[in-house]
């Protein structure tokens, strides 16, 4: 720590910033105050965004890009945190896929409606299976996106995380990932057994997912086969957050599942708009306490 004041103005990143929950958690952290650096792989779509916020009164937002999966990228990034501010004050590690293509009937498909209140959260219906198409490829990326790409951007900054009077990550999740949609409990003893968790057990099981559904053994090893890298990169995220927790005593890191939110990937299927799916993520991240290597759910304290 270096002494900074906490009356200091914070300073946030958001990754995946340009549209979606990621823009409105970048809306919503500069309403309460913070500056906030709005990323984006696509420059023009961040660009886009950040004129946006400009637009409605939100001058304090920059625009930097930043691809999560593109080492070069992230130092790059990293590089310009150091020469502008020196430190970070929250790091929010929105950017993700889902791993598959969904059909373009799905929207319109004869299936049950989240206005009937359905628990959409506990899993994903049965009945959305024919709608979905998942590939070795698109799974491979959807863990090059959502395990590796946050595990590499949050190693490389929180080095200036620490440099904050209050450094905090949050980690966008989702409760498909929670360790009731696993069965294999070999699996679920390892990742509870947080003392003897580590990042290597992590890339192995990432590595052992993968070998399985190249070879469509998923079902047979007991994994999940509806969104399974989606389920997986987002179980593998819940872990990485507590040894992140447990490794940095000093810095407030937490995962969040901001709800069923209606956004482009799902095709605006859901419960909620992206407004109201920012304020979970947006809420832990400024919390007053420094509650650490938690699941929220919607801003819920939840279970992994």
């Amino acid at each position: 720590m270096d002494g900074a004041s906490s009356t200091e103005k914070r300073i946030a990143v958001v990754t995946g910033g340009n549209k979606g929950i990621g823009f409105e958690i970048c809306r919503q952290l500069a309403l309460n105050g913070v500056k906030v650096i709005l990323t984006a792989r696509d420059e023009k779509k961040g660009m886009t965004a950040v004129e946006k916020l400009r637009g409605s009164g939100l001058f304090d937002v920059i625009f930097h890009q930043l691809d999560v999966t593109d080492p070069s990228s992230i130092s790059s990034f990293a590089d310009f945190i150091r020469a502008q501010f020196g430190k970070l004050d929250i790091l929010v590690n929105n950017a993700g896929i889902l791993g598959l293509i969904i059909d373009s009937k799905f929207s319109s498909a004869s299936v049950p409606t989240y206005d009937e209140k359905i628990e959409y959260t506990d899993d994903v219906p049965e009945s959305f299976k024919e709608f979905l198409q998942e590939t070795y490829e698109m799974a491979e990326e959807c863990l090059k996106t959502n395990f590796y790409g946050t595990k590499d951007v949050t190693k490389a900054l929180i080095p200036f995380l620490q440099s904050s009077y209050s450094g905090r990550v949050v980690n966008v999740s989702s409760t498909l990932g929670q360790l009731k949609h696993f069965s294999d409990e070999k699996l679920k003893q390892v990742l509870c057994d947080i003392d003897n968790l580590s990042e290597e057990k992590l890339i192995d099981l990432s590595k052992s997912f993968l070998k399985d559904f190249k070879e469509g053994l998923l079902d047979a090893n007991k994994w999940p086969t509806i969104l399974s890298a989606y389920k997986v990169s987002k179980v593998l995220i819940n872990s990485y957050t507590r040894i992140l927790a447990k490794k940095y005593p000093t810095l407030c890191i937490n995962c969040a599942h901001p709800g069923v939110v209606k956004t482009d990937a799902n095709h605006h299927v859901g419960t909620m708009t992206p407004e109201e799916g920012a304020r979970g993520p947006v809420r832990i991240a400024l919390m007053p306490d420094n509650s650490s290597g938690f699941f929220f759910d919607q801003a819920e304290l939840s279970t992994f």
